[in-house]
Protein backbone atom coordinates (compact mmCIF):
# COMPACT_ATOMS: atom_id res chain seq x y z
CA UNK A 1 0.00 0.00 0.00
CA UNK A 2 2.51 2.34 0.83
CA UNK A 3 6.03 2.73 -0.32
CA UNK A 4 8.78 2.96 1.84
CA UNK A 5 12.04 5.06 3.11
CA UNK A 6 15.01 2.95 3.54
CA UNK A 7 14.90 3.28 8.04
CA UNK A 8 18.65 3.68 7.93
CA UNK A 9 18.37 7.02 5.88
CA UNK A 10 15.81 9.27 8.15
CA UNK A 11 17.82 12.45 7.74
CA UNK A 12 18.30 11.79 4.33
CA UNK A 13 14.84 11.27 3.57
CA UNK A 14 13.97 14.46 4.66
CA UNK A 15 15.92 15.98 1.73
CA UNK A 16 14.18 14.61 -0.70
CA UNK A 17 10.87 16.21 0.31
CA UNK A 18 9.69 19.38 -1.56
CA UNK A 19 10.30 21.73 1.81
CA UNK A 20 8.73 24.27 -0.75
CA UNK A 21 5.57 22.41 -0.36
CA UNK A 22 5.36 21.07 2.86
CA UNK A 23 1.31 21.07 3.88
CA UNK A 24 0.39 24.02 6.17
CA UNK A 25 -2.31 21.85 8.55
CA UNK A 26 -1.39 18.51 9.13
CA UNK A 27 -4.39 16.83 11.63
CA UNK A 28 -4.05 13.01 13.30
CA UNK A 29 -5.92 10.77 14.64
CA UNK A 30 -3.35 8.95 17.31
CA UNK A 31 -4.98 5.51 17.08
CA UNK A 32 -3.87 2.00 18.61
CA UNK A 33 -2.31 2.62 21.90
CA UNK A 34 -4.72 0.22 23.62
CA UNK A 35 -3.98 -2.87 20.78
CA UNK A 36 -0.38 -1.57 20.96
CA UNK A 37 -0.22 -2.37 24.65
CA UNK A 38 -2.53 -5.63 24.71
CA UNK A 39 -0.06 -7.45 22.31
CA UNK A 40 2.45 -6.55 24.91
CA UNK A 41 0.69 -7.73 27.45
CA UNK A 42 0.46 -5.03 29.08
CA UNK A 43 -2.61 -2.28 30.40
CA UNK A 44 -4.15 -0.13 27.75
CA UNK A 45 -2.61 2.88 29.92
CA UNK A 46 0.67 2.06 29.22
CA UNK A 47 -0.40 2.36 25.68
CA UNK A 48 -1.42 5.89 25.92
CA UNK A 49 1.30 6.82 27.82
CA UNK A 50 3.93 5.72 25.38
CA UNK A 51 2.00 7.32 22.35
CA UNK A 52 2.34 10.86 24.51
CA UNK A 53 6.47 9.78 23.72
CA UNK A 54 5.15 9.50 20.13
CA UNK A 55 3.44 13.20 20.36
CA UNK A 56 6.61 14.85 21.40
CA UNK A 57 8.76 12.57 18.61
CA UNK A 58 5.68 14.00 15.80
CA UNK A 59 5.53 17.75 17.36
CA UNK A 60 9.24 18.13 16.54
CA UNK A 61 9.08 16.46 13.26
CA UNK A 62 6.84 18.82 12.45
CA UNK A 63 7.80 21.61 13.55
CA UNK A 64 11.21 20.96 12.16
CA UNK A 65 9.67 20.39 8.38
CA UNK A 66 7.77 23.87 8.82
CA UNK A 67 4.31 22.50 9.29
CA UNK A 68 1.82 25.57 10.70
CA UNK A 69 -0.20 23.91 12.38
CA UNK A 70 -0.53 20.13 13.89
CA UNK A 71 -4.03 18.87 15.32
CA UNK A 72 -3.85 16.34 17.48
CA UNK A 73 -7.00 14.61 17.86
CA UNK A 74 -6.59 13.63 21.81
CA UNK A 75 -10.23 13.08 22.97
CA UNK A 76 -13.42 12.54 21.33
CA UNK A 77 -16.70 12.93 23.12
CA UNK A 78 -17.29 9.73 22.48
CA UNK A 79 -14.11 8.53 24.66
CA UNK A 80 -16.14 9.06 27.84
CA UNK A 81 -17.72 5.63 27.37
CA UNK A 82 -14.34 3.77 27.92
CA UNK A 83 -13.75 2.59 31.25
CA UNK A 84 -13.55 5.15 34.49
CA UNK A 85 -10.28 4.18 35.09
CA UNK A 86 -9.05 4.88 31.56
CA UNK A 87 -10.54 8.35 31.42
CA UNK A 88 -9.30 9.30 34.77
CA UNK A 89 -5.44 8.72 33.17
CA UNK A 90 -6.55 10.41 29.88
CA UNK A 91 -7.65 13.11 31.51
CA UNK A 92 -3.87 13.49 33.48
CA UNK A 93 -2.46 13.18 30.47
CA UNK A 94 -2.72 16.57 29.43
CA UNK A 95 -1.26 17.50 33.00
CA UNK A 96 2.19 15.43 32.67
CA UNK A 97 2.81 16.28 29.03
CA UNK A 98 2.15 19.83 29.04
CA UNK A 99 4.18 20.73 32.81
CA UNK A 100 6.95 18.11 31.35
CA UNK A 101 7.62 19.61 28.31
CA UNK A 102 6.68 23.02 28.08
CA UNK A 103 9.63 24.89 28.46
CA UNK A 104 11.06 22.84 25.25
CA UNK A 105 7.65 24.04 23.60
CA UNK A 106 8.62 27.68 25.11
CA UNK A 107 11.98 27.39 23.10
CA UNK A 108 10.92 26.02 19.98
CA UNK A 109 8.87 28.80 19.39
CA UNK A 110 5.45 26.65 19.63
CA UNK A 111 1.89 27.67 20.24
CA UNK A 112 -0.48 25.54 21.89
CA UNK A 113 -3.76 25.35 21.16
CA UNK A 114 -7.17 23.71 22.55
CA UNK A 115 -10.47 22.70 20.38
CA UNK A 116 -12.91 21.02 21.77
CA UNK A 117 -15.55 21.55 24.62
CA UNK A 118 -13.14 22.55 27.14
CA UNK A 119 -15.71 23.75 29.71
CA UNK A 120 -16.44 19.82 30.35
CA UNK A 121 -12.88 18.22 31.20
CA UNK A 122 -12.13 18.18 34.92
CA UNK A 123 -10.90 21.15 36.98
CA UNK A 124 -6.96 20.31 36.45
CA UNK A 125 -7.26 19.23 32.95
CA UNK A 126 -8.84 22.30 32.28
CA UNK A 127 -6.71 24.06 34.37
CA UNK A 128 -3.24 22.67 32.58
CA UNK A 129 -4.59 23.14 29.03
CA UNK A 130 -5.77 26.90 29.46
CA UNK A 131 -2.30 27.36 31.40
CA UNK A 132 -0.10 26.30 28.30
CA UNK A 133 -2.07 28.37 25.78
CA UNK A 134 -1.67 31.69 28.21
CA UNK A 135 2.16 30.86 28.59
CA UNK A 136 2.58 29.94 24.74
CA UNK A 137 0.35 32.54 23.55
CA UNK A 138 2.89 34.66 22.32
CA UNK A 139 4.80 32.40 20.17
CA UNK A 140 4.99 32.64 16.63
CA UNK A 141 5.96 29.15 15.40
CA UNK A 142 3.63 26.37 14.88
CA UNK A 143 0.24 25.46 16.33
CA UNK A 144 0.49 22.08 18.57
CA UNK A 145 -3.31 22.21 18.39
CA UNK A 146 -5.21 19.78 20.28
CA UNK A 147 -8.73 18.41 20.11
CA UNK A 148 -10.19 17.43 23.37
CA UNK A 149 -13.12 16.51 24.22
CA UNK A 150 -14.12 17.36 20.38
CA UNK A 151 -16.67 16.11 18.24
CA UNK A 152 -17.64 17.21 14.81
CA UNK A 153 -20.86 16.50 15.04
CA UNK A 154 -21.30 18.30 18.66
CA UNK A 155 -19.16 21.12 16.88
CA UNK A 156 -21.41 21.82 13.66
CA UNK A 157 -24.43 21.51 16.11
CA UNK A 158 -22.75 24.81 18.43
CA UNK A 159 -22.16 27.07 15.07
CA UNK A 160 -25.52 26.28 14.14
CA UNK A 161 -27.29 27.37 17.28
CA UNK A 162 -24.89 30.13 16.88
CA UNK A 163 -26.35 30.99 13.91
CA UNK A 164 -29.64 31.03 14.36
CA UNK A 165 -28.70 32.98 17.51
CA UNK A 166 -27.75 35.78 15.56
CA UNK A 167 -30.46 35.69 13.07
CA UNK A 168 -32.50 35.85 15.87
CA UNK A 169 -31.05 38.95 17.59
CA UNK A 170 -31.18 41.05 13.99
CA UNK A 171 -27.21 40.83 13.70
CA UNK A 172 -27.62 37.83 10.75
CA UNK A 173 -29.66 37.63 7.56
CA UNK A 174 -30.45 34.32 6.47
CA UNK A 175 -29.84 34.51 2.92
CA UNK A 176 -26.37 36.49 4.53
CA UNK A 177 -25.08 32.97 5.46
CA UNK A 178 -22.79 31.13 3.35
CA UNK A 179 -19.17 29.06 3.87
CA UNK A 180 -17.21 32.07 5.30
CA UNK A 181 -20.25 32.25 8.16
CA UNK A 182 -20.28 28.78 8.95
CA UNK A 183 -16.64 28.37 8.79
CA UNK A 184 -16.10 31.48 11.36
CA UNK A 185 -18.48 29.87 14.20
CA UNK A 186 -16.56 26.74 14.38
CA UNK A 187 -14.01 25.86 16.85
CA UNK A 188 -11.39 26.14 14.07
CA UNK A 189 -12.42 29.37 13.33
CA UNK A 190 -8.88 30.95 13.64
CA UNK A 191 -7.07 27.82 11.45
CA UNK A 192 -6.73 26.73 8.12
CA UNK A 193 -8.58 23.56 6.81
CA UNK A 194 -6.24 20.26 6.92
CA UNK A 195 -4.08 19.82 4.09
CA UNK A 196 -3.31 16.29 5.08
CA UNK A 197 -5.22 14.18 7.50
CA UNK A 198 -3.26 10.82 8.88
CA UNK A 199 -4.60 7.82 10.71
CA UNK A 200 -2.57 5.35 12.33
CA UNK A 201 -3.34 1.96 13.47
CA UNK A 202 -5.54 0.24 10.03
CA UNK A 203 -8.70 1.93 10.67
CA UNK A 204 -9.95 3.85 8.08
CA UNK A 205 -12.64 6.10 8.80
CA UNK A 206 -12.87 9.53 10.31
CA UNK A 207 -14.76 9.09 13.50
CA UNK A 208 -16.31 12.51 13.77
CA UNK A 209 -13.27 14.32 13.37
CA UNK A 210 -12.95 17.69 11.62
CA UNK A 211 -16.06 16.76 9.53
CA UNK A 212 -16.38 19.85 7.85
CA UNK A 213 -12.75 20.84 7.71
CA UNK A 214 -11.64 17.99 5.52
CA UNK A 215 -13.73 18.47 2.82
CA UNK A 216 -10.82 18.34 0.55
CA UNK A 217 -8.49 16.93 2.70
CA UNK A 218 -5.94 14.59 1.54
CA UNK A 219 -5.94 10.97 3.70
CA UNK A 220 -3.22 9.15 4.63
CA UNK A 221 -3.69 5.35 6.45
CA UNK A 222 -1.09 3.47 8.11
CA UNK A 223 -1.64 0.06 9.84
CA UNK A 224 0.98 0.99 12.50
CA UNK A 225 -0.15 1.59 15.87
CA UNK A 226 0.25 5.11 16.88
CA UNK A 227 3.22 4.09 19.92
CA UNK A 228 5.38 2.92 16.81
CA UNK A 229 4.88 5.78 14.45
CA UNK A 230 7.63 7.87 14.34
CA UNK A 231 9.48 10.49 12.29
CA UNK A 232 10.58 8.35 9.01
CA UNK A 233 6.17 7.14 8.40
CA UNK A 234 5.35 11.06 9.14
CA UNK A 235 8.57 12.07 5.72
CA UNK A 236 6.57 9.05 3.83
CA UNK A 237 2.83 10.43 4.44
CA UNK A 238 4.36 13.85 3.50
CA UNK A 239 6.31 12.53 1.01
CA UNK A 240 2.80 10.67 -0.60
CA UNK A 241 1.12 13.81 -0.47
CA UNK A 242 3.33 15.82 -2.28
CA UNK A 243 2.94 13.01 -4.94
CA UNK A 244 -0.70 13.93 -5.38
CA UNK A 245 -2.58 16.56 -7.79
CA UNK A 246 -5.20 18.40 -5.67
CA UNK A 247 -7.81 19.60 -8.07
CA UNK A 248 -10.22 20.71 -5.22
CA UNK A 249 -13.40 19.62 -7.42
CA UNK A 250 -11.67 21.36 -10.88
CA UNK A 251 -9.59 19.26 -13.86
Amino acid sequence: MFKWFSQKKTEENQDTLNLAFIPKHVAIIMDGNGRWAKEKGMPRIAGHKEGMATVKKITKAANELGVKVLTLYAFSTENWNRPEQEVKFLMNLPLEFLSKEIDEIMEQNVRVKIIGFVDQLPKHTYAAVKEAEERTKENTGMILNFALNYGARHEILYATKNIVEQVHSGNLKIDDIDEEVINNNLLTKDLPDPDLLIRTSGEVRISNFLLWQLAYTELWFTDVYWPDFNKELFYQAIYDYQKRNRRFGAL
